[in-house]
This record gives C-alpha cells, structure tokens and sequence, in this order.
C-alpha cells in the first residue's frame, strides 16, 4: 500500500510539473513598458551656454559631432538648431500641411538624428524659428508688408504655432523665436501699443500650445528704459512679452548699436543693457554674444572682443549665453575659451 501510495504522489507532481512546463511556454510574456514612455527628468531650462547652427552646416558630414566634441571640451552644453529660417524655410521633414502648400520644406537635416547625438550626450537642444520675417508665406499669402506677414495675420500666426508645437514634438528641450515682431518700418517714439499687444497675444498663443519652455530672441534696445513706454515700431515691449516666455535671448551684439562708444566697448555695451533689462522684468535674460568679426574695435582681436563680453555677462549674473556666428564659423570661439582656460 505504501509503495501505491508513493507512485501515485510521484505521477502527480510529475504532472504538475508538466503542467508548468506547458503554462510557461504558453503563457504570454510580462510585457515591459516601453522605454520612450517611462518619465524621464526634464531637463534644466537654466545656467545653458552654446552656439547656434545654421542648417546647412548641420547637412555637412560629421560636422555636428566634430562641434559638439568642442563644446564639451570647453564647458559648453547646448546647440541652437535653425529649423525655419529667414528664407521662409522648413529645414526638416515637416509634417504642417500649409508648409508643404506654399513650398517651404527643405529637409536638409535629420532632427531625429541631430537630437540623438545631441541628448547622448546630455547636452540641451533648442530649435530656432523664425516668425514672421517669411517671404515665401508672404507671398503666398500676398502680404502688403512682403517679405514679411503681420503678427495680426490669423493664418500667420497658426502656422508658426503649429511649427513650433511640432517642434516640441519631435523633442526639443525648448523652442525659441525670432523675428517675433512687425517690420522696423517707423519712427521710435509713436504710440505702438497695438503692436505690442498683437506680439504678445501670438506669444500667449504659442506658450500654451507648448509642453516645453519658450525663448524669445529680442533687439537689444529692447531692454533699454525707454522701451517701457510702447513706442518702438517693432511691436518688442520687455514688460509685456514678459508676461509669457520663459526666458529672453537679447541681441546684445556691439556693433549692431548705432553709438560709436558702445560699438568700440563690448564689455561695457553688454554690461548695460543686461542692467537695464534685468532692473525691468524678473524673466530670466541668456544673452546671444557676438562671434563674427564685425566692426571690431581697432587693437582688438575678435577672441578679445569675444572674452569681453562673456565677463560681461558673467559679472551681470546672466543665465547663461549664446554665441551667434551666422556662418557657424566658431574658430574665433575656440580660441577665446582657450585663453579663458589658461587664465
């Protein structure tokens, strides 16, 4: 009876065991979240320094790692991207409707890749848009202020709001805007509150389409005292756009002024106007520095002229800085971080 009783319990377990066997080919396996679903920390809007590139320099072979090599060689975390430019261009594979109407896609770069090599890196990628400075919408709109369109133009402002929502899309950490304002078509000193007003509803409207933070580049006399009493035609008024960015990228550029004296003082010129804008609003202020050789005080070389500004904004306490070569020819940049660094 007792050897019955043991063979019964031996074919049991054996069949529970072939049962187990049987259910753990069979059963599905546990199914992992994807890895692009699982949260990851968003990055850190401030403290950023780096270069903005054009999109014909990103289409050159290697050019992108080669430069982001330098950077992280010199501190440096962040690439601005040009995605639509003065051109009117699309730069990339863009899937707005009313850009392939008027003929305004180039895909010269690959965003997909770009952000890849960039984020492998742990480094901060903003796309660049240009607004409202767009020939080809303007002729396709038949604009009077061709070969620019108005920011009081609905069609205007919806498609540059649905290129920037897609630009956050594909994984931007920021977008940031340009010429985001009417044509420099009148006297400073008029009564430009509309303007103003129109500048600010477009950004008001791009902030909530956005699930990333949102720059906005600027005229550098923007952040001057004046600017406060609405009367630049531009329709750029600091108080007001400040109330829906996330942050400003003044135009600080010395020889873009018309004043000899700021043009020949770069540390100076910088240091002012980042004073007079930090005095006006709380938003923080990460100045574009110039990087190109132009109008560069005699004595100087554009490496010196380049290190007076970044201690500039250093001293003024600016949250972080951009370099602006329209060429995206940083030589000049590599050799200033290097005297920098042997300082």
């Amino acid at each position: 009876m007792r050897r019955r009783r043991k063979g019964k319990i031996g074919l049991v377990i054996l069949a529970a065991c072939l049962i187990g066997l049987v259910w753990e080919v069979q059963a599905p396996a546990p199914q992992l979240e994807p890895t692009s679903s699982i949260p990851q920390p968003e990055p850190d809007i401030h403290g950023h320094r780096g270069i903005y590139l054009t999109s014909y320099a990103l289409a050159r072979p290697n050019f992108l790692v080669e430069v982001l090599e330098r950077l992280a060689a010199y501190g440096l975390d962040t690439v601005v991207v040009n995605v639509k430019n003065m051109h009117g261009e699309v730069c990339y594979a863009s899937s707005v409707e009313l850009a392939h109407v008027i003929g305004a896609v180039r895909p010269r770069i690959d965003i997909p890749e770009i952000l890849a090599l960039v984020h492998a890196r742990g480094m901060y990628a903003i796309a660049r848009q240009v607004v409202f400075y767009d020939p080809l919408l303007a002729g396709y709109l038949g604009s009077q202020a061709a070969p620019w369109v108005l920011p009081t133009d609905e069609q205007a402002v919806a498609y540059n709001v649905a290129i920037a929502r897609e630009l956050a899309s594909l994984g931007f950490d920021e977008v940031q805007l340009d010429y985001v304002r009417f044509p420099d078509d009148g006297p400073i000193g008029g009564d430009y509150s509309d303007r103003c007003a129109a500048v600010e509803a477009f950004l008001a409207r791009v902030r909530e389409a956005l699930p990333v933070p949102l720059s906005v580049d600027v005229f550098g006399r923007v952040l001057w005292p004046w600017n406060a009493r609405r009367i630049d035609p531009i329709g750029q008024q600091l108080e007001g756009m400040a109330q829906q960015v996330d942050l400003f990228s003044p135009m600080l550029y010395p020889s873009h002024y018309v004043e000899q004296s700021l043009k020949d003082d770069p540390y100076g010129t910088v240091k002012r106007a980042l004073e007079h804008g930090m005095a006006r609003v709380d938003v923080p202020m990460r100045p574009y520095l110039q990087a190109f050789d132009m109008d560069i005080p005699r004595g100087m070389t554009l490496p010196e002229y380049i290190i007076a500004q970044i201690r500039a904004a250093e001293e003024m306490g600016a949250d972080g800085y951009l370099f602006w070569n329209p060429r995206a020819d940083y030589s000049a940049l590599w050799q200033a971080l290097a005297l920098l660094g042997n300082d």
